[in-house]
């Protein structure tokens, strides 16, 4: 009864956002307290929502802060020089412009970071999407596969999770699948440039021209619809703090140094910076208030969601729901597959990254799947590395606190993220576990010890 609740919970969530049916913020809220109730556990809905919104609580102010310190350097104006020497690079090609997403996602994703990640990469290329109408879909797709490729690092989590779980050094679970992220990274170079080929087809190739000589404004040109373009790069004069160029820039290294040391909580060093960034750059009363309801747009559907996703995590760990599903999935695995156990740890590494949380996959049931595989001689490490492909479909899940963020700075829907992302998504996952199998990271069937 509790594992069909709990199917029938996550279909029924899944179906309402992705049609539209409900936002993500009210389905996250009432599907679970209905699923809940019907259950049986009404008078324990309480404490769980709670414990749900207290472990998301940090998340919540950490991101809250985030968009707003960022957004502040944004109207100063201190990415304007980063995007203006982006476009000197790819000019004005969609096709360029979006494989460069790509790569800089995969650079700023060495700390293994994703929140850092989204927060960089969007402020850096946003404006740049933005101003040259290219699909901010597109943006968030390729970021979130630069991120899901990168989330495979061994301080990124997911590794060291598995290490943890099967007791194995986690550069054994590593190193072998260097060549496989190589030919993942690979082929989401390749996504980011279909994907710049169709908005080019959209969009027409975008020459743009530089201010010259007298010319006081943001130099224009006429786009493929006839309509003038600003130049990417050009702020809004009456904002942009130019002279505090140089300030800024040491504010947001020291800020990403301490976040990366782990000096101080994340919460506490954004909230502290944001006050500082608004201190500085816009020092009145009256600055600030317009600076705050600016960016009120873009903070409060980010934060409602992750504190609406503690509602969703609660109920679906206090119900016990998890390890419904989790049991399912596994006692639903014929013996007749046990010789091929790592590639089906790699299929079912999908759907539980997704739906359960990565400590109740690599935690809970990792370990059961290594039992079953090493009757057929498939080591712990192998199956360890077999885990890790679902984390190139993992950031999509609506679990995952730092994609709220990612939607949220990229100024698009969570469902229509999912419904573009979705299928590269997956092409990604397919095409590592295609490369772990042809460079015998993993093995295709073990054999009876």
């Amino acid at each position: 009864m509790l594992t069909l609740l709990a199917y029938s919970m996550v279909i029924v969530f899944m179906a309402l956002i992705m049609t539209k049916r409900l936002s993500a913020m009210v389905a996250l809220i009432l599907v679970p307290i209905a699923f809940g109730a019907i259950g049986g556990f009404g008078p324990e809905l309480g404490p769980m929502m709670l414990d749900g919104v207290k472990k998301l609580a940090p998340t919540g102010v950490m991101l809250m802060f985030a968009i707003l310190y960022f957004g502040v350097m944004i109207d100063a104006g201190l990415f304007d020089p980063v995007v203006r020497l982006i476009l000197k690079v790819v000019g004005g090609d969609p096709v360029k412009i979006i494989m460069g997403t790509f790569v800089l996602a995969v650079l700023v994703s060495l700390d293994g970071d994703g929140s850092t990640t989204y927060m960089i990469t969007c402020a850096a290329m946003l404006p740049l999407y933005k101003r040259l109408g290219i699909s901010r879909l597109v943006l968030a797709c390729v970021i979130m596969m630069a991120g899901g490729l990168m989330n495979i690092l061994p301080w990124g989590g997911p590794t060291a999770r598995a290490a943890s779980a099967l007791g194995v050094d986690v550069g054994s679970l590593f190193v072998p699948m260097i060549l496989p992220m190589i030919v993942t990274g690979m082929w989401g170079l390749f996504v980011a440039f279909l994907l710049g080929r169709r908005e080019r087809n959209r969009l027409g190739s975008i020459a743009l021209m530089s201010a010259g000589a007298g010319h006081s404004g943001p130099s224009v040109h006429s786009g493929p619809s006839g309509h003038d373009v600003q130049e990417p790069g050009a702020s809004d004069p009456q904002i942009a703090r130019p002279k505090l160029l140089w300030f800024n820039f040491l504010l947001t290294i020291g800020l990403m140094v301490l976040l990366i040391l782990g000096t101080f909580p994340l919460p506490a060093l954004f909230i502290v910076a944001s006050a500082i960034a608004l201190m500085v750059n816009y020092p009145s009363l009256h600055e600030q208030k317009e600076r705050i309801s600016a960016h009120a747009a873009n903070v409060v559907p980010v934060v409602s969601l992750i504190f609406a996703a503690g509602i969703f995590v609660g109920i679906l760990s206090g119900t016990k729901m998890v390890d419904a599903i989790a049991n399912s999935v596994i006692s639903a695995v014929p013996d007749w597959m046990g010789p091929y156990m790592a590639l089906v740890t790699g299929v079912l590494s999908i759907p539980f990254t997704f739906f359960i949380s990565n400590d109740a996959f690599y935690f809970g049931i990792l370990p059961i799947l290594a039992k079953a595989a090493a009757v057929y001689g498939i080591g712990a490490a192998e199956i360890g590395r077999a885990s890790l492909i679902g984390q190139q479909v993992h950031l999509l899940s609506p679990l995952v606190a730092s994609t709220y963020l990612l939607v949220g700075l990229a100024e698009v829907e969570f469902g229509d993220h999912q419904r573009y992302t979705l299928l590269w998504a997956l092409s990604a996952a397919a095409v590592m576990m295609l490369a772990t199998v042809a460079f015998g990271v993993i093995p295709i069937i073990g054999h009876a010890a």
